[in-house]
């Protein structure tokens, strides 16, 4: 499946001098994305470019991939010394930004907000473009719920299974590491540690038999013995329920990448963060282990998008009970 769109947009420039002036359009979301990427690295080849601005006086609606796109370039034009500015950030622009912590890296000049004007003369803010899942009261009480339940069956857990890793393997009981949630957001995710204790130092010597942007080894060295153990009956995962708890992530959602897969995106991928990442979702219950491109993980993200209901989330928790007491199945 292609995620990438066919459709092309046209970008208002101006030039005044060595800067260059950008009108971004009403929408920022993946058709428009894509284009302006695509736009930008031409504009880097000029040599006479010192400066870009973009306006954003007429965007009101960014979606993860807009977002995708921003970052992207962000770096593109920090790689080639070039100055990148941003101009009349709308409310809710302003707002995704925010989210995700953003309005903190991007150089955004004072005074040129921009007023979208309502009934009341007051600005309006609006959230950036999200998936109905994210908006969704039921789903996120869902999520409660099923957290505490999954909380309390972790604490009775966790002793048993604490004295096993530390019997197996010296180092902590937990395991951390940052990953990338809705729209790109960074959290820290939590698991109970399956792996020896530099086994990121020793990631670069194992090879990866997956193709794109994600890692894949079935028989990765550096999972000790419980840690296969924990892998294949996904105790392993039990502490993300504190991730779920807190928001986020979700019970059922997109696999969270991590910022270094993220580093290898287009901007299309990008779509895939639309949605809270899940505990389990669409790849858990149709072979995570034996999945080895990249195009089948994003084609089974924007399944999930599409398909989405809070019956669709009750047949995939089902059917992930039901898949990690198959004896066969269970990450690797």
């Amino acid at each position: 499946m292609n995620p990438h769109p066919k459709n092309k947009i046209s970008l208002v420039t101006t030039w005044l001098n060595n800067t260059l002036l950008v009108q971004l359009p009403p929408r920022l979301t993946v058709i428009e994305a894509v284009t302006f990427r695509e736009s930008f690295q031409t504009w880097l080849d000029d040599s006479s470019l010192a400066k870009i601005i973009l306006d954003f006086g007429q965007t009101t609606i960014i979606d993860s991939s807009g977002i995708g796109s921003l970052i992207s370039n962000h770096k593109s034009a920090q790689a080639k010394n070039i100055q990148l500015i941003f101009w009349s950030i709308n409310p809710q622009i302003k707002l995704a930004f925010s989210l995700v912590g953003l309005d903190r890296i991007f150089n955004i000049e004072s005074n040129t907000e921009a007023i979208v004007p309502t009934a009341t003369r007051k600005s309006e803010q609006r959230p950036p473009l999200t998936h109905p899942s994210v908006r969704s009261p039921m789903k996120r009480a869902i999520d409660v719920v099923g957290a505490i339940v999954g909380l309390a069956v972790t604490g009775v857990l966790f002793v048993p299974i604490a004295i096993a890793i530390k019997l197996d393997s010296p180092g902590p009981i937990l395991f951390s590491q940052i990953r990338c949630g809705w729209m790109g957001r960074r959290f820290r995710i939590w698991k109970f540690r399956s792996m020896v204790t530099n086994a990121e130092a020793l990631k670069a010597t194992i090879p990866n038999k997956a193709s794109g942007a994600f890692f894949k080894n079935d028989n990765d060295p550096r999972i000790t013995r419980v840690g296969r153990f924990l892998r294949k009956t996904s105790l392993d995962e039990f502490p993300q329920f504190w991730n779920i708890l807190i928001g986020d992530m979700s019970l059922v959602g997109t696999r969270p990448p991590t910022p270094n897969e993220m580093e290898q995106y287009e901007v299309a991928n990008w779509q895939r963060l639309d949605v809270r990442p899940g505990l389990s979702g669409e790849w858990q219950v149709n072979g995570r282990s034996k999945i080895r491109n990249f195009e089948d993980v994003i084609e089974l993200d924007l399944r999930y998008q599409k398909n989405w209901s809070l019956l669709y989330d009750l047949k995939l928790m089902l059917k992930t009970i039901i898949v990690v007491f198959n004896k066969d199945s269970g990450a690797v």
